[in-house]
């Protein structure tokens, strides 16, 4: 490969990692064609872009980015495959249902919500990471939950005081 086909190669995946804001590194290697393609096919119902990708380009593409991803560097060996996606737990998600019925992916990194996650044993953690959706709607529910016993307390109030009132009415007679 020729210095300017790595150049607009290392380039365009800059550009890729600024456009998502949230990538997983799997090693895919020794997936069977008919197995690779089922993954993409599931990556793409998934709204996640999956590239396979040579380790030093990609490590020149994130050396380029302006967040540090020094901790990624020791994984980039062997195969690497990276998932680009937009919802934080998205691909965690996808690569626990399809190791369901296949040994690969293996979640080498990632970098999640301004965080980086190392290793294999980070999946469930990355699974749990609730997207923005998620959180918008826990933080809804908890702010109706003191409104809803404000307006429930003030019901049953009202029908205590409108008692004693009546009560006291009645004594005066």
């Amino acid at each position: 490969m020729r210095r300017e086909e790595k150049d607009t190669i290392i380039d365009s995946l800059a550009e890729i990692l600024k456009e998502y804001s949230h990538f997983y590194l799997t090693d895919t290697a020794q997936l069977n064609a008919a197995d690779t393609s089922d993954l993409r096919r599931k990556c793409f119902e998934n709204d996640i872009k999956l590239i396979v990708v040579k380790n030093t380009l990609l490590k020149r593409a994130l050396e380029q980015s302006e967040i540090n991803f020094e901790e990624l560097y020791p994984v980039l060996k062997g195969t690497t495959s990276i998932m680009f996606t937009n919802t934080g737990n998205g691909p965690a998600k996808l690569i626990r249902e399809f190791r369901k019925k296949h040994d690969k992916p293996v979640l080498k990194g990632a970098y999640v919500q301004e965080s980086i996650f190392v290793g294999e044993n980070t999946l469930d953690a990355l699974i749990s990471i609730k997207t923005k959706q998620e959180l918008v709607g826990d933080i809804i529910f908890m702010l109706q939950s003191p409104a809803k016993n404000v307006i429930s307390a003030l019901q049953s109030g009202g029908n205590k005081i409108h008692g004693v009132l009546e009560t006291l009415s009645k004594k005066e007679n």
